[in-house]
């Protein structure tokens, strides 16, 4: 259905909602102009998204409570929408910048978002939710700090670093499109990037001469910095580590964590941490900082790794030598998820407000309603290769749910997203999930794939309370963390195993519940979750 009749009104109605939901908060405003400039990251010239001509784009600085203003002005040759990832939206999931909840930006157009982000702290990133543009950049860092007078359950760092990482192809993201479109799939990626930028020349058989690589400068003397570190990447899990150092985990989407030390930590793909990283080394020589491909055959992967150079500021000397080792779990499928288990709730730490984090009590909640969302390998659906979630493979209307539902047009989705995976053929359909208001959803995450998937709710952090290989049963209940399982936006899914969410539904509007990884996302791996209030 054509929307121009659709948006005059709609732009009324949205401006009577800004005036209402955003009184004496601060505002911060920014302005992106999005289009193509010409890269060279692995060595090859390419076309890339970037923002304000910077590859990636520039990182957004908010505090909690902020009033958001993002001008953004599409250069492109095709429609655009900004994702907010991990943002709640509250109060406002027409901001969402989701097919399902925003109308495209056309090229030469501008659109301007303005959210709040209310009672939110933490990491997270932007990025183009369209027409795979992911994979040729225009995203970057968002940040929200805490208010002055909540206290942050660590010292003030000497520094705040953003470190996006993510895998990376030389072709076009229009080429990759169109080889998902032919049924094909992406093959391996030709290199890691990390802040825009290829692998240092550590290897001179892997790594071809004059790539720019990403320097880190940092001061000695125990000084310590936050890192935030995020896999904005197409499909790949990778594992971050900085030669000699460790990382002290604090944060992740939002939520401060209890703090322990890893040498290493699995970083899927949508997933954002907050590290503590201390200059406590004596800079004999530069370090290395290495995020490199997982669960994959590595030796085949070797060229799929980032490296960039922690440089102290009296280093004395160039990095040389291997790169650090990789978890050694080639026979040890327990590994990654223990480590994934190990990361808790700080449920003492305050979190955007006073109160502590763990003053919320979710284990207590009786749940109102279940859903075990079931993903496999790619299928084909009437002569296309698809991908589904419990057998429906999801079509975007062409009017956004969240429009549709506003002017009360009927036909544009249907509510009947079923509860446990269909059992007879798969099938294409914009079918939505029907949440109850102020209800709380058990959802199980079934990975039947031989991958990693990783999973990501628009709207909402919820508690990630178990995770096991096998099939989830009623049995596997008795695993759960009632306590301080992790509160957070994504989470992975391993191959041959399941990842049980809570949710407490208290945020009205259309979100999108989604796998993160680039290609089965665009094949239809999705759906949406409608919570209206009755009253």
């Amino acid at each position: 259905m054509a929307l121009s009749k659709f948006l005059g009104l709609f732009l009324i109605h949205i401006a009577l909602l800004w005036s209402s939901c955003f009184a004496a908060d601060p505002f911060v405003f920014y302005d992106f102009e999005v289009s193509y400039i010409t890269a060279s990251p692995l060595g090859v010239p390419q076309q890339v998204i970037a923002i304000n001509n910077k590859f990636p784009g520039p990182t957004i600085n908010s505090t909690t409570n902020n009033n958001v203003v993002i001008n953004v002005r599409n250069k492109l040759d095709e429609s655009l929408l900004l994702h907010w990832s991990g943002i709640q939206q509250r109060r406002s999931s027409w901001q969402d910048g989701l097919p399902g909840t925003n109308c495209p930006i056309p090229p030469k157009w501008n659109w301007t978002y303005q959210f709040q982000v209310k009672d939110q702290i933490g990491s997270f990133f932007y990025f183009p939710s369209l027409h795979f543009q992911r994979a040729a950049g225009g995203f970057g860092g968002f940040i929200i700090n805490n208010r002055d007078i909540i206290p942050i359950p660590f010292g003030s760092p000497d520094g705040d670093i953003t470190i996006l990482i993510g895998d990376w192809y030389t072709r076009n993201h229009t080429a990759l499109r169109k080889a998902l479109d032919a049924g094909k799939d992406l093959g391996m990626p030709d290199g890691v990037l990390i802040n825009g930028k290829g692998p240092y020349r550590y290897n001179d058989t892997l790594v071809p001469d004059g790539i720019d690589y990403e320097t880190i400068d940092v001061h000695p003397g125990g000084k310590t910095y936050r890192l935030r570190v995020h896999n904005v990447g197409i499909s790949t899990s990778l594992n971050f580590r900085i030669q000699s150092h460790n990382l002290l985990l604090a944060e992740t989407e939002g939520s401060y964590t209890v703090q322990q030390n890893y040498t290493s930590l699995d970083i899927h793909v949508g997933q954002s941490y907050s590290f503590l990283l201390t200059t406590d080394q004596n800079a004999s020589s530069d370090y290395y900082i290495v995020a490199s491909a997982r669960f994959v055959n590595e030796s085949q992967w070797k060229r799929v790794t980032g490296v960039a150079i922690l440089r102290y500021s009296n280093s004395k000397g160039k990095a040389a030598g291997p790169l650090p080792d990789p978890p050694q779990d080639e026979y040890d499928k327990t590994f990654s998820m223990n480590q994934a288990r190990s990361i808790r709730w700080n449920v003492s730490a305050s979190g955007a407000r006073p109160n502590p984090q763990g003053s919320f009590r979710y284990g207590s909640i009786n749940v109102t309603e279940i859903f075990v969302l079931k993903n496999k390998p790619p299928v084909t659906i009437d002569g296309k290769r698809r991908t589904t979630l419990s057998g429906i493979s999801f079509v975007n209307p062409a009017t956004p749910i969240r429009l549709a539902d506003q002017f009360k047009v009927k036909g544009v989705y249907k509510l009947d997203f079923p509860s446990r995976p269909l059992t007879g053929p798969p099938k294409m359909e914009t079918s939505v999930i029907n949440g109850t208001f102020r209800g709380f959803m058990e959802v199980i995450l079934q990975n039947n794939d031989t991958k990693v998937q990783t999973y990501h709710l628009s709207g909402y952090a919820f508690f990630v309370v178990g995770m096991d290989y096998g099939e989830w049963s009623e049995n596997s209940r008795g695993t759960y963390n009632k306590w301080d399982g992790i509160a957070r936006s994504t989470t992975q899914v391993y191959p041959g195993a399941w990842t049980a969410i809570l949710i407490s539904l208290d945020n009205v509007g259309v979100w999108n519940l989604r796998t993160e990884n680039l290609d089965s996302w665009y094949l239809g791996q999705e759906t949406y979750i409608r919570v209206v209030n009755p009253e």
